[in-house]
């Protein structure tokens, strides 16, 4: 998909553009399904982000030519959303997704109640590596958790 809207842009629009990586939002009606890595119980939603010039339309264009080409791609819920997430704390995790479990702990456990921060909205990963051609152990990846302040605590260097 992202790749068939970067080519219609370019080609049909004279408009051309760096495909952005690759983006999760992340959410459990259990936060412990996280800590004990319980993926079944794991909600989500992958993203990729358009130039502002590409709406709903082009996505529906894309979405017609990719099921010619490939009838098994299931692509009915692809859709053009805004996002905003207002004051974030984020960190670079380096190395497997299986592995970033002390990571976010660290953030989340220790990091966020020692200078004043609670989470809101949903946890969301930036992923600038590619599984398929990238040894795990050097995939890295943004985890980006929406915050609010807390108390009266000093604010983070």
């Amino acid at each position: 998909m992202s790749y068939t809207l970067k080519f219609h842009s370019k080609i049909e629009l004279d408009r051309d553009y760096v495909v952005p990586p690759l983006e999760g939002l992340w959410w459990s009606d259990d936060l412990n399904a996280f800590r004990n890595r319980s993926k079944d119980n794991w909600k989500w939603t992958m993203m990729v982000m358009l130039p502002d010039w590409l709406g709903q339309d082009e996505v529906d264009l894309a979405v017609k030519k990719v099921r010619t080409k490939n009838p098994k791609i299931k692509v009915e819920r692809l859709r053009v959303e805004a996002l905003e997430e207002g004051l974030s704390v984020q960190t670079m995790h380096v190395g497997s997704y299986d592995d970033e479990t002390p990571t976010l702990l660290k953030l989340h456990d220790e990091w966020f109640p020692q200078n004043g921060f609670k989470e809101t909205l949903k946890h969301h990963e930036i992923y600038l590596g590619d599984p398929r051609k990238t040894e795990p152990s050097k995939l890295k990846t943004v985890l980006r958790q929406p915050v609010v302040k807390v108390g009266n605590t000093k604010a983070p260097d």
